[in-house]
C-alpha cells in the first residue's frame, strides 16, 4: 500500500530504484476555482460561486499547507462566510482522522478518506488537506492549498469588503519567482531531507534547504518583506515552514546546520508575521509537535515527543526600521 506521510499514500517516494531515496511530492488532483461570479478559473470545472456559508475548509493545525489557507481565512475576513474543520493530530493506519472534540459537520465521517469518495465513489489517490468542499455541488471544489489561497485573496472580496490584495498584480512576477525558489527548497526542502532514504538524497535536500534560507537571509537584510515593502502571498507561503522549523523539522527532519532563531533577519521577520493581527490564533504548536513526532513511525518509532523547546514568538522585532 505504501508509506503514509501526512495523510497521503506515497508508492514510489520510497522506491530507491525509482528516485534514489529521494522524496518525491505528487500534485494535487482537484483543482476547481471558487470565482466572484462562478466563471470557471484557470483548472477545472466552472460552477463554483462565492457565497456565504455554501464552502467548508477541512484542515489539520498540524499541516503547513492547510495552515495557509487558515491564514488567509483569518486575514480576509472569512470566518464567518466559511467553516472549519480540524482533524486530530495523530495521523496512522487510517489517516487523517476526525476529532471527537471536533467532528465532521457535514456527513459525520471518521476518516478524511470519506470525504473524498463521498466525492469520487471510487477515489483510490492522495488523501491530503486542506479539502475546500462545496455544499452545493456536494463535491471538492479543491484540494490544492496555492491555489485555496489565492481564491480566499479575491474571489468573496464582494461579499467581505475587504481588498487586501496579497497578490497585487504589480507584484506577481516578484511573487511567483520566489514561491519557486522557497516551495521547491525550503517548503518541500524540510521534507525532501526528512523523508531522503539515503545520504547523497538527503545532503543535497540538506544543501539546497540552507543555500536557500541563506538567500533569504539576504533578502531580508535589505527589505522588509520578500518582495519588498509590501505582505504578500510569498510570505504567508513561507511563514507556516518558519513557524514549524526549530520545533520539529530541526530535530525530526534532521534540518539540524541552523535554527531560524540563528538567523537575524529571518527570525525576527518570523515574529513580525506572527504577531500580525489574528496570525498567532492561527498557530498550534501542540498539534504541529504531536502529528510530526507522533504519526512518523518510520522516522520516530518511539513515538516521544519532545517537551522542548522553548520558544517564544511574541519578543520584539526590528522589522519596523524599514
Amino acid at each position: 500500500m505504501g508509506q503514509l506521510v501526512d495523510g497521503v499514500w506515497h508508492d514510489v517516494w520510497y522506491d530507491t530504484k525509482k528516485t534514489g531515496g529521494k522524496f518525491r511530492r505528487e500534485d494535487a488532483r482537484f483543482r476547481n476555482w471558487v470565482t466572484e461570479d462562478g466563471a470557471a478559473g484557470p483548472t477545472g470545472d466552472g460552477g463554483f460561486k462565492a457565497e456565504a456559508g455554501r464552502y467548508h475548509l477541512y484542515v489539520s493545525l498540524a499541516c503547513p499547507w492547510a495552515h495557509r489557507t487558515l491564514i488567509f481565512r483569518k486575514l480576509k475576513g472569512l470566518e464567518d462566510l466559511i467553516g472549519v474543520t480540524a482533524v486530530h493530530p495523530h495521523m496512522l493506519s487510517n489517516g487523517w482522522e476526525f476529532d471527537a472534540a471536533d467532528p465532521d459537520p457535514l456527513f459525520g465521517h471518521s476518516f478524511m478518506h470519506q470525504i473524498y469518495t463521498t466525492d469520487k465513489a471510487d477515489y483510490s489517490g492522495r488523501v491530503t488537506v486542506p479539502v475546500l468542499w462545496d455544499k452545493v455541488q456536494n463535491r471538492i471544489a479543491s484540494n490544492e492549498s496555492s491555489e485555496i489561497i489565492r481564491m480566499f485573496n479575491s474571489a468573496f472580496n464582494g461579499l467581505t469588503g475587504n481588498t487586501q490584495d496579497f497578490y497585487p498584480q504589480a507584484l506577481r512576477d516578484q511573487i511567483d519567482a520566489i514561491n519557486d525558489d522557497i516551495y521547491q527548497n525550503i517548503n518541500n526542502g524540510v521534507y525532501r531531507c526528512g523523508f531522503a532514504t539515503t545520504q547523497e538524497a538527503y545532503e543535497q535536500a540538506f544543501d539546497a534547504l540552507f543555500d536557500a534560507l541563506d538567500r533569504v537571509e539576504s533578502i531580508l537584510s535589505e527589505t522588509r518583506y520578500l518582495v519588498g515593502s509590501q505582505l504578500t502571498e510569498a510570505d504567508w507561503r513561507l511563514f507556516t515552514t518558519l513557524i514549524r522549523f526549530d520545533a520539529v523539522y530541526h530535530g525530526h527532519f534532521k534540518t539540524n546546520l541552523k535554527r531560524i532563531e540563528d538567523f537575524p533577519n529571518i527570525s525576527n521577520y518570523l515574529r513580525e508575521l506572527y504577531q500580525h493581527p489574528g496570525v498567532a490564533d492561527t498557530v498550534n504548536m501542540e498539534h504541529i509537535k504531536s502529528h510530526y513526532y507522533y504519526s512518523h513511525e518510520t522516522i520516530n518509532p518511539t513515538r516521544v515527543v519532545p517537551k522542548g523547546p522553548a520558544l517564544n514568538f511574541d519578543r520584539p522585532h526590528d522589522r519596523d526600521r524599514f
